[in-house]
């Protein structure tokens, strides 16, 4: 379990930080990059959820799975922070994503997308305040993806964790239009409409 008994430890001073193995790397590097870009849209969701109280019934449910997605980007932050290797067995096992929470936004996207309508066009982020930031968040999420797809070119990434990435920007697509009345208050993109 993690304890927090200082918040500054002057660790930092130089520009380097500690990953999840202890080794010591560039705050600007690649893997470091990842997992603060998941941290961002973990941040971005808890905005989203100070306005899904305003959606009444379907609030509660969305909340209850953003608050779950909150801690499972805890547990992809833990991952990518911990590169992969052969496990010291004098160490606690590394915190990896698993499959079943990439199968259990599958299942939540399923449901939320069996009560909207088929696109017609694109969406553009808005609508109610609720849906604006799970755009928001989903486009962060879409910036960590990236990251975390050149950090598997650069070296081995739990396979789940890259799925879990992916599967989480449909999600908050999803989410958003059923915070949006089930898609009643999408704004659609209207190809060329200001070009005259």
């Amino acid at each position: 379990m993690v304890k927090l008994d200082r918040i500054y430890t002057r660790g930092g001073d130089k520009g380097m930080t500690s990953l999840g193995n202890g080794e010591r790397v560039p705050k600007h590097d690649l893997r470091v990059e990842a997992y603060g870009a998941v941290d961002e849209a973990n941040a971005a969701i808890g905005l989203a959820r100070l306005h899904v109280a305003a959606l009444g019934d379907i609030g509660a449910d969305l909340d209850a799975m953003l608050s779950r997605i909150q801690n499972d980007l805890f547990d992809l932050g833990a991952d990518l922070s911990t590169p992969e290797q052969e496990e010291d067995s004098r160490r606690r096992p590394a915190l990896r994503v698993a499959q079943v929470q990439v199968d259990r936004l599958e299942a939540e996207i399923d449901a939320m997308n069996a009560r909207l309508k088929p696109l017609t066009s694109f969406v553009l982020p808005g609508g109610t305040p609720a849906a604006a930031y799970l755009h928001l968040a989903r486009t962060i999420t879409r910036r960590a993806e990236r990251l975390v797809t050149a950090l598997q070119e650069a070296e081995p990434v739990n396979p789940a964790a890259l799925a879990y990435i992916n599967r989480l920007s449909d999600h908050l697509f999803v989410a958003s239009r059923h915070a949006n009345r089930d898609g009643e208050a999408d704004i659609l993109w209207v190809p060329g409409l200001n070009r005259g």
